[in-house]
């Protein structure tokens, strides 16, 4: 995803001048990972929750200050504050659901059998993601389905850095341990899925 942020970068600065094109530049490198983010946290209404959150981010473009990296930083804090938000009105804790491949497919040259390949990757280990403690689960979907680095998403989360990276660490080996006991025929040794608001 750092590959993108300075064409990122450039395209905000000019959509900060009124460059619509540019704006939905930004917007079409960001919205796969944000979207993917706040279904993690919010299910079926993620969509409506990104599309109030990209409201709020067009409305406030002309206060951002910064570059690429910290246009998706500053993006999904405010996705996260709207999923907030929607999980209190609804009184209901955040809750998984079927994740599409689009959430994550970034543009480019692929072929129908690599995408459909990608396809069944992305939908089992967004499962697996899912079924994590609910910090690690937001670490993990911010520095890998996002893409930000550890200071950034300890920012979106309101952490410190060494809580958000010592989460993402806790997270990704608990995935490993996951996948290495399938992989041996073993069954997953943690209880059963759960949904990013239940903890262990």
């Amino acid at each position: 995803m750092q590959s993108y942020d300075g064409e990122l970068g450039a395209a905000v600065a000019r959509a900060q001048q009124g460059d619509e094109a540019a704006f939905a530049v930004a917007y079409r490198l960001v919205q796969p990972g944000l979207l993917g983010y706040v279904r993690g946290l919010v299910g079926d209404d993620a969509e409506d929750v990104a599309s109030d959150a990209w409201l709020e981010i067009s409305r406030d473009l002309g206060r951002f200050k910064g570059d690429g990296a910290g246009f998706r930083g500053w993006s999904a804090t405010i996705a996260r504050h709207r999923a907030l938000d929607h999980l209190r009105r609804q009184k209901v804790r955040p809750r998984s659901s079927a994740l599409e491949q689009d959430v994550l497919d970034l543009p480019g040259p692929h072929s129908t059998h690599d995408q459909a390949l990608e396809s069944i990757s992305t939908e089992y280990a967004l499962e697996l993601v899912r079924g994590l403690p609910r910090d690690q689960a937001e670490a993990v979907l911010l520095r890998v389905v996002v893409g930000l680095d550890g200071p950034a998403a300890a920012r979106v989360l309101g952490k410190r850095p060494g809580a958000v990276r010592t989460a993402a660490y806790r997270g990704l080996k608990r995935l490993a341990r996951r996948l290495g006991g399938e992989s041996a025929g073993e069954g997953v040794t943690d209880d059963g899925p759960r949904t990013l608001g239940e903890s262990t």
